[in-house]
């Protein structure tokens, strides 16, 4: 296993910190490069909508710093250049790409558990982005207690139980980073199409039967595939549904929120 620190990224490690997208928020007026920040241990970690997120010792969180060229909506597809990177990072780690698994909109599965998610925030006006910050969290060494979860969730699980790889945040960052330096470049060149393709290649479920849940209706159907503004396809009796934010649950047991 080796990685390299790739040119033109910053890198700064905390020992504790409220929570590494805060952190990010405070450094943003200041921000001279793309910029990762790493935690040793975080106080106040959180997933998508606020919810709280388990932070064991010796488990992963950074957040990568940014100030996006593009418009808004385009910034907001790196979603899915974190998610290949993140999962690029797991494979090079453990020498093994299968158990690994990508859930729409945000997650990272292994051997069906979820391992990983990450948490995209901004802030900027008139559909110009002043910053983002894309999050990332992974059970490194342990997984949350499943009481600590979302009810109806994935069970949580953590690399090291799971294939017996011990590395520690440190080591993890720089291969995460070289990851997403190699895929950020392909989007800057080539746009979205190769991410895509590449991240469906990945995806979990896909042409299975699954429930989207958005804030205002559920939804079972086909996961067809993800489109080029990357919703989520959605096949039901009724219709073809295209749709940008939900949590996402599977079937038999296998469900979970898209934290």
């Amino acid at each position: 296993m080796k990685a390299v620190w790739p040119e033109g990224y910053g890198r700064e490690i905390l020992a504790e910190i409220d929570s590494t997208n805060a952190q990010a928020a405070r450094m943003a007026a200041t921000l001279s490069g793309p910029t990762w920040i790493l935690a040793l241990n975080q106080t106040a970690s959180r997933g998508r909508r606020g919810r709280a997120w388990a932070f064991p010792r010796g488990n992963f969180a950074a957040t990568l710093l940014m100030r996006p060229e593009e418009e808004t909506a385009q910034a907001a597809l790196r979603s899915f250049v974190a998610s290949l990177a993140l999962h690029d990072a797991c494979v090079a780690v453990t020498g093994r790409a299968e158990g690994f698994a990508l859930k729409w909109p945000n997650d990272l599965l292994l051997n069906g558990g979820k391992l990983a998610g990450i948490l995209l925030e901004s802030s900027g006006t008139g559909g110009r982005l002043s910053h983002l910050a894309v999050g990332f969290g992974v059970n490194l060494l342990a997984a949350p207690h499943a009481a600590e979860v979302e009810d109806g969730a994935l069970r949580p699980v953590a690399l090291l139980s799971e294939t017996g790889i011990d590395i520690a945040p440190e080591a993890f960052l720089t291969f995460l980073a070289c990851a997403y330096a190699a895929r950020e470049a392909v989007f800057r060149a080539q746009g979205f199409a190769p991410i895509r393709r590449a991240w469906l290649d990945r995806a979990a479920r896909l042409g299975e039967v699954i429930t989207a849940r958005t804030s205002r209706e559920v939804m079972t159907g086909t996961f067809e595939t993800v489109d080029g503004a990357g919703n989520l396809i959605l096949s039901t009796a009724k219709a073809r549904h295209a749709i940008p934010a939900a949590d996402v649950f599977f079937e038999r047991g296998a469900n979970a929120s898209g934290d």
